[in-house]
């Protein structure tokens, strides 16, 4: 049986422009063509919130900022995306820095729907074709199935007001893990204990 609670279907993104303040982004978080998988979202059939989280990789305990739907269309639903901007240091910083860095540099090139399928069938090429969902996140995501959704903007200014070309991208943060303490035989000790 087909967990119907957490699917995802994906898009590319296409970096156009940035604008460091801002942090905006905007393009398509899906289109009615068959993914990678041969599956397909039928945009018309999609149910959003107003705003929803814009998450890294579908982690949802690594939320990065929130997600705009316009009006779904046969040809897709717009999305508009504010990735959040901190200036105290920290782990969260350094996320929120690592996603912007990596949309910019064109190292992470698509998007995402999570969404739970409220109405779908299977098509005789073995794929799924979902007509009704109800959409809860959007994802910045490294491989995406879904080529035809794509950002189309990247919208930012940067303090001085100068516009950078696309194609200059900024070192990524290395996330490596805290060293934890091993006690004997590999054990790890955990907090608290």
């Amino acid at each position: 049986m087909m967990d119907t609670n957490n699917i995802r279907a994906y898009s590319v993104l296409e970096v156009k422009a940035y604008d460091d303040d801002k942090r905006e982004i905007t393009g398509w978080a899906t289109t009615p063509e068959p993914d990678r998988m041969g599956d397909i979202v039928e945009p018309m059939g999609a149910k959003f919130a107003n705003e929803l989280p814009l998450l890294w990789q579908h982690r949802h305990d690594s939320p990065v900022g929130t997600v705009r739907f316009g009006k779904a269309t046969k040809k897709g639903i717009p999305f508009t995306a504010q990735l959040a901007k901190l200036e105290s240091e920290g782990v969260l910083k350094d996320l929120l820095d690592m996603a912007w860095q990596s949309v910019v540099a064109k190292l992470v090139r698509g998007v995402s729907i999570g969404f739970r399928a409220l109405e779908y069938s299977f098509m005789e090429n073995g794929g799924i074709r979902f007509t009704e969902v109800e959409i809860y996140e959007l994802s910045l995501v490294t491989i995406p199935a879904n080529a035809s959704a794509t950002i189309q903007t990247i919208k930012a200014m940067d303090t001085a007001g100068r516009k950078r070309a696309p194609s200059l991208g900024v070192p990524l943060v290395n996330l490596a893990p805290e060293p934890k303490e091993r006690l004997a035989g590999g054990a790890v000790k955990l907090l608290g204990s």
